[in-house]
């Protein structure tokens, strides 16, 4: 068994004994390799932001939040290519790119055969042209956005008017290769669309934020029929 499939399957029977923890000794035993081999893979595991963890002591061992994985998952040559360059396009200048970028070691780390070399050939195919940008205003949209909490903002617009603004994040808008955060702002009692590459300061504040609908924020706006991209639609829960 080579090491790529053998991490896989480790998160596998970690998966199935949860929440019994397994022995290092036990793991050996099962994939007929040295402990000290099982001890490497299980460290590179959690390295990769695998949530497998180890406690010490009589009893102890290493364990696996079956909550926190995903069951095994099949891809076939035409999926593992798309991925591909669905995940190259998650340049360094969109939300959550630092997400994408674990999420493709992961994927990476499991495929095997036909799909894995489909997959690899195709990215060494693909190319981009960084553009510059500001990792701290890209995280802290980011966390506002996921924790819905209120962001003290310092903007810039197209004329070069400079204000500053608390907003309640509503959602993001991709258009024409430009990421926008969709928010009602509190200074306007409106909701607002400001560019990320305008955005030239942030403050977390850490205050909760009103829920806001994203669809009535963009209505009347040069966004009004913006539609939800069909790839995430599968991610969407009905309403």
């Amino acid at each position: 068994m080579n090491r790529t499939a053998r991490l896989y399957a480790l998160v596998e029977e970690l998966r199935a004994a949860a929440p019994r923890p397994l022995t290092v000794a036990a793991l050996a035993t099962r994939f007929e390799t040295s402990t000290r081999t099982v001890q490497r893979d299980l460290q590179a595991l959690m390295q990769t932001g695998v949530p497998v963890r180890a406690t010490p002591g009589r009893g102890g061992g290493w364990s696996i939040d079956p909550q926190m994985t995903l069951p095994p998952i099949r891809f076939t040559t035409d999926e593992a290519a798309a991925l591909a360059v669905a995940l190259a396009a998650a340049e360094a200048t969109a939300p959550y790119a630092g997400a994408a970028r674990t999420a493709a070691q992961k994927i990476a780390a499991t495929m095997t055969g036909p799909a894995s070399t489909a997959a690899q050939e195709l990215a060494a195919r693909i190319v981009t042209l960084p553009a510059p940008t500001d990792t701290t205003v890209r995280t802290a949209v980011e966390q506002a956005l996921t924790a819905n909490t209120v962001l003290q903002l310092t903007y810039t617009d197209a004329a070069g008017h400079k204000s500053d603004r608390a907003v309640e994040p509503a959602g993001l808008l991709t258009a024409q290769g430009r990421w926008y955060l969709i928010a009602w702002c509190r200074n306007r009692q409106a909701g607002r669309g400001f560019r990320l590459d305008r955005i030239t300061a942030t403050t977390s504040t850490g205050e909760q934020a009103q829920p806001h609908d994203l669809t009535e924020l963009l209505r009347g706006s040069t966004a009004a029929h913006a539609v939800k991209p069909t790839t995430l639609a599968a991610l969407t829960p009905p309403r």
